[in-house]
């Protein structure tokens, strides 16, 4: 399936910029079953200062905004092409070792309400196990936008019992890790069957199974990555493969608005 993605933040400030610079992970990879066929991104309000590969393997920019400005425009956008591997993403590559995907952190620390889903999961071989986890977590956190905040951890999801598509991914992978799976968070495009445009990007994890590589689960809407899913970046959690990070001086009294547009072309 080729897709046709177009993804705009945008900040307007109310007092002038000193100086900033933000980190972007908005530009998809050519690798297992996807081939990135075009992808630019245009800077207004800053310019692009360079390009580099991260340890996750992941591509990202560095943006700075001009001194006095008032507001700063990020446009990515593309054509990608995905094949159907039925969530199967391959064997394990980039400067990052396997074993550093079992490390938990702060927002995918195992506590008592992970290692109480844990319990519901069922026996079977590695697959069947993380399948079953999947389901666990799509069943335990009701999906609400709105209902949680950025920096909540899997244990604080569970604790609400609603969240969004992070908040699974966090959950499913503190569980894949207290298993014994290396696991990571996903961030990415997905093609919506109901509407084109979209406020945010998607979430989902990859574990690690012994004889078949990388396969993703997406507990949110508790199915595989197919031909609908783009694969941006991953990392431990949602900081290390979170679209947009950065820093600033002035530029006091910030908006933010997000426009994003996943269609099959």
């Amino acid at each position: 399936m080729r897709l046709k993605i177009s993804h705009t933040t945008r900040y307007d400030f109310d007092a002038p910029v000193s100086h900033g610079l933000q980190q972007l992970r908005k530009t998809p990879k050519s690798s297992h079953g996807q081939l990135v066929e075009t992808w630019t991104t245009t800077v207004s309000g800053g310019r692009k200062e360079l390009s580099y590969t991260d340890h996750h393997n992941n591509v990202v920019e560095l943006v700075s905004l001009d001194r006095g400005a008032t507001r700063l425009e990020v446009t990515s956008e593309g054509v990608v092409e995905i094949s159907e591997l039925h969530g199967v993403v391959g064997n394990h590559s980039g400067p990052a070792p396997l074993w550093l995907y079992r490390t938990s952190t702060p927002r995918t620390e195992a506590r008592a309400g992970v290692r109480a889903l844990l319990r519901r999961v069922e026996a079977g071989d590695d697959l069947a196990r993380l399948h079953a986890l999947m389901r666990v977590v799509h069943e335990a956190l009701t999906y609400e936008i709105g209902a949680s905040h950025p920096d909540w951890s899997a244990e604080d999801a569970l604790a609400k019992g609603r969240g969004v598509c992070q908040d699974h991914t966090h959950i499913f992978v503190a569980g894949a890790r207290e298993l014994g799976f290396p696991a990571r968070y996903v961030s990415g495009y997905l093609m919506l069957e109901d509407r084109i445009a979209q406020e945010a990007m998607h979430a989902w994890a990859e574990a690690h199974v012994d004889g078949l590589g990388w396969v993703s689960f997406d507990p949110a809407n508790c199915v595989s990555a197919d031909t609908r899913y783009v694969r941006v970046a991953t990392g431990l959690d949602y900081a290390q493969a979170a679209p947009v990070r950065g820093t600033r001086a002035g530029g006091e009294g910030e908006a933010l608005s997000v426009a994003i547009e996943v269609a099959q072309q």
